[in-house]
């Protein structure tokens, strides 16, 4: 809690669990409980449960997912066990698959190869009712300062191609992260901020949510993205960095 408000980290990021994350925030002299994290590796876990999920997951992604997947306690197969896996496509090879993976789970995976997508491809084309959930569909993410890279959008659309279906979101910018936030610490949307840092993930969460939202500037966008005459996603107030909001929240409400 700072100033009474309640802080809940929201990251489209699927590459870590909530325990992965602490350990960061903790790196960083913060103190931040698990629940205060929600990943879309988290999110993805919470959505299966949400259903009643009973079956495996086939995991196209990494170590996040996969821990979020044993602490709701559902089965899984994939992940990085399959990193280094390869198709011969020698005459009349058939890949085996298991009938029992009755949900596709897709999240950022710097190991993907064509093994992993046919897979994935296989339980969803010929598992009834095998559910397909994806992450996030980020076009581009930032993992260096020198350039943009593929985000995880590019590995579910692989996958969305060659199966011929559209995933359920999971992650920013789509509801249920923010209806199963409110759900969890009970809270009214209309006392809600979203603060960050990109205008079609972070800001349009919030748009679409109903929520108020604050873009920082210290990020990915810049202010000539953000006021470009081709930019159709504005927050109701921008700020160079966090530290300006802090100072806002510092002061005093003038009494009426």
């Amino acid at each position: 809690m700072i100033q009474g408000k309640r802080l809940v980290f929201v990251t489209n990021n699927s590459t870590k669990s909530r325990k992965g994350y602490l350990g960061k925030f903790t790196g960083l002299g913060l103190n931040v409980r698990p629940e205060e994290i929600y990943s879309s590796s988290y999110a993805a876990a919470a959505y299966l449960k949400s259903t009643n999920f009973s079956k495996k997951v086939y995991v196209v992604g990494e170590a996040g997912i996969q821990e979020e997947l044993d602490l709701a306690g559902i089965a899984h197969l994939g992940g990085p066990a399959d990193a280094g896996k390869q198709v011969t496509l020698s005459p009349g090879e058939l890949m085996r698959h298991d009938p029992e993976v009755g949900a596709v789970v897709v999240g950022f995976d710097r190991a993907i190869n064509y093994y992993k997508i046919q897979y994935a491809t296989l339980c969803l084309r010929e598992n009834p009712g095998c559910e397909f959930v994806a992450t996030n569909r980020d076009a581009v993410t930032h993992l260096t300062d020198a350039q943009e890279w593929a985000g995880n959008g590019s590995m579910v659309g692989a996958i969305a191609g060659s199966a011929g279906r559209e995933p359920t979101v999971v992650g920013k910018p789509s509801g249920f992260m923010l209806d199963d936030i409110a759900a969890q610490f009970g809270l009214g949307r209309d006392r809600m901020c979203m603060v960050g840092d990109r205008l079609d993930t972070d800001i349009l969460f919030g748009q679409n949510g109903g929520l108020a939202t604050v873009l920082v500037l210290s990020g990915v966008t810049s202010e000539a993205a953000l006021l470009s005459p081709q930019n159709a996603i504005v927050p109701d107030c921008y700020m160079s960095d966090l530290p300006e909001l802090l100072s806002a929240l510092r002061e005093p409400v003038a009494a009426k």
